[in-house]
């Protein structure tokens, strides 16, 4: 009969490190062979979130814009049609979220009035702040067909026009947040790309 390998710190450092390696390997695998499909889904978000937010279109510009506020570009997409602009979608986000950084989209008209929203990215609370989401409640309409100009993006206990979200108050002083960027963004851009 064959003797059993002693075992020593050396042996199960090495069937250790040999056990990592291959799990580390499955993993890295795994990870590329999903790569493509999580980019995909997020393309495909991205552009029905972009639909959602502006007229029908057939050509669309994009680039980034530093907004005056916040750590991060955004994003503009000019939406035209027959060569006409028909409306700006700027995706945008918040630090402010009660979860940490959200990021939605904002459709604007060219006169600078809200068309529609969506939501991008969030990490708020389930049956709370992700309220947010048209998926979730309808909240978010509220903003449809408001031109900033005069529709004051605070909540109305910061003495704004937006009804927060029962029980979500600072979910809802974000969404604002992000709003109001995409907006200053639009206006000290004028919604041209230079």
């Amino acid at each position: 009969m064959g003797k059993k390998p002693e075992s020593t710190f050396i042996n199960m450092v090495s069937r250790l490190f040999a056990v990592v390696a291959v799990a580390g390997a499955a993993l890295g695998f795994v990870y590329m062979q999903t790569f493509d499909v999580i980019q995909a889904a997020k393309k495909k978000k991205l552009e029905t979130a972009i639909g959602n937010v502006v007229p029908a279109f057939d050509t669309l510009i994009t680039y980034k814009v530093m907004p005056a506020t916040g750590k991060d570009s955004i994003t503009f997409y000019e939406a035209y049609a027959n060569k006409e602009l028909v409306g700006t979608a700027i995706a945008t986000y918040t630090e402010k979220g009660f979860s940490g950084v959200f990021k939605i989209m904002v459709g604007f008209s060219p006169d600078g009035t809200i068309i529609n929203t969506a939501v991008l990215e969030h990490k708020e609370t389930p049956g709370l702040g992700d309220k947010m989401d048209k998926k979730k409640a309808k909240w978010s309409i509220q903003f449809n067909d408001k031109n900033p100009k005069t529709y004051i993006l605070k909540v109305t206990k910061d003495g704004g026009n937006v009804d927060a979200i029962t029980a979500a108050t600072i979910s809802s002083r974000a969404f604002c947040d992000a709003t109001q960027r995409a907006y200053d963004a639009l206006e000290a851009k004028g919604g041209k790309n230079e």
